[in-house]
């Protein structure tokens, strides 16, 4: 007998669906007629033991038990799916054939993997197993995955780095959340201070970004606007802009902005009514493609900026249309490129998506399935692609308004493949006056080509208040009467869903270590993608952070435990860090060794600087509980909470 041991029971139900009938159903698994059996397991059916499994007196949060750290690591069954655990023992002992058919990343990879090792499942059964990937549920996929099974043992890095990354945020979570609580309990603030290898770094990116705020003192610069007429008797054609020397340099600020007043009015003297001659008007023709289909980040940063959505909402949307409607491949995808096998069936994707969007229509007609396309390669994809529509047309399921909206957001960023690149040109003028550089810009689009797709706004962008007009180097105009314009410097934005989002997917512009920095790559960051959106509700919910309105502000409590952490804890780096040689670990370029053990020899220095901290009290923000005792940081895959 093969069984196949699904992540969740829909994906059970999917996989089940296709193989021959009639099926018998059982309590947790479906039979089928050629013996086949699907089970599942219900997210993680194991967790980490808590430390009062390893020594009872671990139950008392003392400083004295600090660091634990477990001798020998015990996983115990979760007790609300201890049920499950025991259906897929006895169908273990069953099967002479395993099929592993979790999601198509490194905790999907571990789900299954813990559950047969726990099972103490015999070497040869184990060695034998295979996989399945499934990244889209509808019938024909799941048919086609079926017939591409791999080894799993292909895929044990992934399963390691991922055993790797639960055993340190178990480490890390729960010995400096403990220290960190009692030093606050010592000064008399009764909450549980979650640190987290994730979440305190990202509270520490807000944190920081409201001091830069508050901080801030608004000054006042010029900018000088020459008036030009093509002639002295015709009226204006367009500013343009006075170019400081560096002679000015002394005036100005570091990002080039003049602050002495006296000075810009001075130039503005100078050119009043005065020739101005042509240095250049260079028109340069530029193309640009469409960019990538979206990754879950991608997704949630364009979502929150188009439709106003939070991170959580996207992924719980974009799951819904994936698990419910069958209508996206797997959401959970860092990867934004497809298998080039993919682009045949492009047009019969096109083909769904007019049936739930049938305004898209006529803008559809003008794809073009068969041209070359750079989303589609396979040296990029691993084992998840990036999340675009699938084949399945509209039924009787009706989407709610925000699944619909982000499936007409996916679609139409799909569809852009299939269009033209954008052509526009960019226009510059450089002109002399009185001695002084002046220049103005236009861009203007030549043709609009994937843009139409995504609904873009052809805004062409020009230095005047109309159109520049066409002009040749050493030609005379005339500087009429000039504009000084007094502006004044603007504060950091605070953080919205949208950027925090992108600070966290792009973390490096964050990073101090000039060194790591410069090996990081665009696609490392602060947790993964299936774990950011929860993270950054996790720190709503422990009351480290706040909305108002569209901005995301840290609290009192907030700023009080980051002021009172080593800064190497709220500072993306050592994440960073972690991020990489986790990764490494995936791709067999680090052992599991090398990253555990220099960091319990960091987590001992750590804990020793917390355990001498001072905390200052702060009143605690209404709502609720700020921190349970669910510190670990473990994701739980069945509800979907954070990491970190």
């Amino acid at each position: 007998m093969r069984l196949i041991i699904a992540e969740k029971p829909s994906l059970g139900r999917a996989i089940a669906e296709v193989l021959p009938k009639p099926h018998s159903k059982g309590e947790g698994f479906v039979r089928a007629a050629n013996g086949d059996v699907v089970s599942w397991c219900i997210g993680h059916l194991l967790e980490q033991a808590e430390p009062e499994a390893y020594d009872p007196v671990f139950k008392q949060w003392r400083a004295e038990h600090l660091p634990i750290i477990p001798p020998q690591w015990q996983l115990q069954p979760k007790s609300q799916t201890r049920k499950q655990l025991s259906v897929l023992r006895g169908l273990v002992k069953e099967a002479s054939q395993l099929v592993h058919a979790g999601d198509p990343d490194r905790e999907g990879q571990l789900l299954v993997d813990e559950v047969i090792s726990y099972l103490k499942v015999p070497a040869a059964k184990r060695d034998s197993m295979q996989r399945l990937l499934i990244s889209d549920l509808n019938p024909e996929a799941v048919r086609r995955a079926l017939q591409q099974l791999r080894p799993n043992s292909e895929f044990i890095p992934l399963s390691v780095s991922a055993l790797a990354r639960s055993r340190a945020d178990w480490l890390y979570g729960i010995n400096l959340t403990r220290a960190f609580t009692l030093r606050g309990r010592a000064s008399g603030m009764n909450a549980v201070l979650s640190v987290g290898r994730v979440q305190t770094p990202v509270l520490g990116l807000v944190v920081r970004r409201d001091e830069e705020i508050n901080r801030f003192v608004s000054r006042p610069f010029y900018e000088v606007q020459a008036a030009i007429h093509l002639s002295e008797q015709q009226p204006l054609s367009f500013y343009a802009q006075w170019q400081p020397s560096e002679a000015c340099a002394a005036h100005q600020d570091e990002d080039g902005r003049v602050l002495n007043p006296k000075l810009a009015h001075n130039v503005a003297a100078r050119i009043r009514n005065q020739p101005a001659q042509v240095e250049s008007a260079e028109r340069k023709a530029h193309k640009q493609v469409a960019p990538l289909p979206y990754s879950l980040s991608a997704l949630q940063i364009d979502a929150a900026k188009a439709l106003g959505m939070s991170a959580q909402q996207v992924l719980d949307t974009a799951q819904s249309l994936y698990e419910k409607h069958q209508l996206i491949t797997y959401p959970r995808s860092d990867c934004r490129y497809l298998p080039k096998e993919h682009q045949a069936d492009a047009a019969a994707v096109l083909q769904a998506v007019t049936s739930h969007c049938p305004a898209l229509q006529p803008l559809l007609t003008q794809a073009n399935v068969s041209g070359r396309c750079r989303a589609f390669d396979d040296s990029k994809v691993g084992a998840h692609h990036a999340i675009i529509p699938t084949q399945k047309m509209a039924g009787k399921s009706a989407l709610n308004g925000y699944e619909a909206k982000l499936y007409e957001l996916i679609a139409r960023q799909y569809a852009a493949q299939f269009f033209p690149p954008w052509q526009y040109a960019d226009y510059k003028i450089s002109l002399t006056i009185s001695g002084g550089l002046f220049t103005a810009s236009q861009r203007q689009t030549t043709a609009p080509g994937w843009k139409v797709i995504l609904g873009k706004k052809q805004q062409d962008e020009a230095g005047g208040a109309v159109n520049l007009p066409e002009l040749n180097a050493g030609q005379i105009l005339w500087s009429g009467e000039p504009q000084v314009q007094e502006k004044h410097t603007q504060p950091p934005a605070p953080f919205t869903d949208a950027t925090l989002l992108a600070a966290m997917t792009n973390i490096g512009r964050y990073v101090q270590d000039s060194a790591l920095r410069a090996i990081l790559k665009e696609t490392d960051g602060l947790g993964t993608e299936a774990t950011r959106a929860g993270i950054i509700e996790l720190l709503f919910k422990r009351r480290f952070l706040q909305r108002e309105g569209k901005s995301i502000r840290s609290t009192e409590l907030g700023r009080a435990l980051i002021t009172a952490l080593p800064e190497q804890t709220s500072r993306p780096d050592m994440t960073a860090q972690w991020e990489r040689q986790l990764n490494d670990i995936a791709q067999r370029e680090c052992r599991y060794d090398d990253f555990m053990q220099p960091m319990q020899q960091q987590l001992q220095q750590l804990v020793q600087q917390a355990l001498t901290t001072q905390i200052r009290a702060v009143a605690l923000p209404a709502g609720k509980a700020a921190g349970k005792k669910r510190y670990s940081g473990a994701r739980k895959k069945a509800a979907r909470p954070a990491k970190g």
